[in-house]
């Protein structure tokens, strides 16, 4: 059975282990969190180095993206360095590629239409797959890149726009210590509701790291859909409680949980076979279209019925 661990900055209180069969191949897989301890993270990729199959990297990004320009992001260099036998992957493998074709999937398939609709992804430059999947489906795109990264009230309204600020903020942010990035442990546990409720209410669809979306969601987001991935049935619960009609995931379930995606190219990684410097996209194209992973669609008005 291959061993698949995602050591994540997040909170500990969503730890999670499964074992289940992928193309034929067992898996045990585990999402360990550190309570946003950097150096407990390091340790522990450190003392699994060499013992298990492949690690994912969880709740940082390694990279910030715009096109194909890419800014290593410091914090997340030291925790990737620990790893000297053992590959370790952010998952932005798979934003590039099964986030771009989700977006692409559900609207072939008759499942959710895009076009038109007012969409806030909270921070394009972590999902420019999905950002500019999303544009090419019609929609108009909001990106929260300055307000949800930075605290800055000022919403970004083009791809264009998006990549010249982030080639020039880049190099900065890359070097600031991540917790002030992004919420890490006990903070992502907190919801600082209606803060940015603004941007919640002005779009129908609201999209990206559910770390994100979760720590300002409003206490009403009626008739909202939820496009994000990472969630638990709590998670799910709240979604449900405020308003929201429907979630959609982009990584599948197991026994309730939908994995991030430096777990699910962590396992990709294994089923490939290849050192990471060998594997291309394609490589990742060809993997997903033989696993067959689909986007998970919940009607939330169900469960909120279910749980009033």
């Amino acid at each position: 059975m291959k061993h698949v661990v995602s050591v994540s900055l997040g909170s500990d209180r969503r730890n999670h282990s499964v074992e289940t069969e992928i193309l034929g191949t067992g898996f045990k897989i585990e999402r360990i969190g550190t309570n946003g301890d950097l150096e407990k993270a390091i340790e522990m990729i450190n003392d699994l180095d060499g013992q298990v199959d492949a690690f994912g990297m969880g709740g940082i990004d390694l990279f910030i993206t715009v096109g194909k320009k890419r800014y290593m992001l410091r914090d997340a260099k030291r925790i990737a360095d620990a790893a000297k036998i053992t590959p370790i992957v952010d998952g932005t493998g798979l934003k590039n590629t099964l986030e771009r074709s989700t977006v692409h999937y559900l609207c072939e398939q008759g499942l959710f239409n895009f076009a038109g609709k007012e969409v806030l992804l909270v921070c394009g430059v972590d999902r420019f797959g999905m950002a500019e999947a999303l544009v090419e489906m019609g929609a108009r795109v909001t990106f929260g890149d300055l307000i949800f990264g930075l605290n800055l009230p000022l919403p970004i309204q083009s791809l264009r726009t998006l990549s010249a600020i982030g080639r020039i903020l880049g190099p900065i942010v890359s070097e600031m210590p991540f917790k002030y990035l992004y919420p890490t442990g006990a903070k992502q546990e907190e919801v600082l509701s209606d803060r940015y409720q603004k941007y919640y209410d002005d779009n129908e669809i609201i999209a990206g790291d559910f770390h994100y979306i979760r720590r300002y969601l409003p206490h009403r987001i009626c008739g909202k859909t939820i496009l994000t991935n990472t969630v638990t049935p709590e998670d799910i619960d709240l979604l449900a409680e405020r308003g929201a009609v429907r979630l959609i995931t982009t990584t599948p379930e197991f026994r309730g949980r939908s994995f991030g995606t430096n777990v699910m190219e962590a396992v990709l990684v294994v089923l490939l076979g290849k050192s990471l410097s060998e594997i291309q996209e394609q490589d990742y194209q060809e993997i997903l279209e033989r696993v067959q992973f689909k986007p998970r669609i919940i009607d939330l008005k169900q469960i909120r019925s279910a749980i009033s």
